[in-house]
């Protein structure tokens, strides 16, 4: 009995090694056209979380040659306050008004910087582990010690939702949308095509 359920298993050994690789590599194409995007532009809801309360806020992120721009469209009160990052990874330079958003970690995770990290993430970090949930590929990055970033896309590899953790908290929860890059014909498919929305976790 034992010797015919070995074939079976190694049949499904080598199954999941090959999915393994199959995700492995559609991240890895995700990730190149990304970092080779001409510009790029999508909204946020995001939430974040302090120990002793909550903040939420509607993003709009954008970037072109280089410089990464944060605007502000919700909470109508700092509505248009805006905050760019140039290519050299300067600290966000803010226009007009500075916001009153203290760190959400010792590393200076902010809820205006939390996009510009998660682009980051999503171009540079190769996952270390993913899974399939509700419909979505989830990918789990480690860009450095502190910082993991969980993302969650449709098929056609769009991303919808993200969490950024830090020390193994996390502070910041957002939902993606109008995920708009500008990049060459061939790296299209690479970045997420016009497929049917999936349901990502909800704030």
């Amino acid at each position: 009995m034992k010797k015919a359920l070995l074939p079976v298993l190694l049949c499904c050994l080598l199954l999941s090694a090959c999915g393994d690789r199959a995700a492995q590599s559609r991240y890895e194409a995700f990730a190149d056209a990304l970092s080779s995007a001409e510009s790029l532009a999508f909204t946020a809801e995001v939430r974040c979380e302090y120990p002793e309360r909550s903040q939420r806020f509607t993003l709009r992120y954008e970037k072109e040659a280089g410089v990464q721009r944060v605007t502000v469209l919700a909470p109508q009160l700092i509505e248009g306050v805006s905050a760019t990052l140039g290519e050299d990874g300067a600290a966000l330079c803010y226009e007009g008004v500075t916001l009153d958003t203290p760190p959400l970690d010792p590393y200076g995770l902010t809820p205006m910087n939390a996009l510009p990290k998660l682009v980051s993430a999503l171009a540079t970090a190769l996952p270390d582990t993913h899974w399939e949930e509700d419909g979505c590929a989830v990918y789990r990055l480690v860009p450095d010690d502190h910082l993991a970033v969980t993302v969650w896309f449709t098929e056609g590899m769009k991303p919808l939702a993200a969490e950024l953790a830090s020390d193994g908290n996390v502070g910041v929860f957002c939902e993606l949308s109008d995920w708009s890059p500008s990049y060459e014909r061939s790296a299209k498919e690479n970045l997420g095509g016009d497929l049917p929305a999936q349901h990502p976790p909800q704030l």
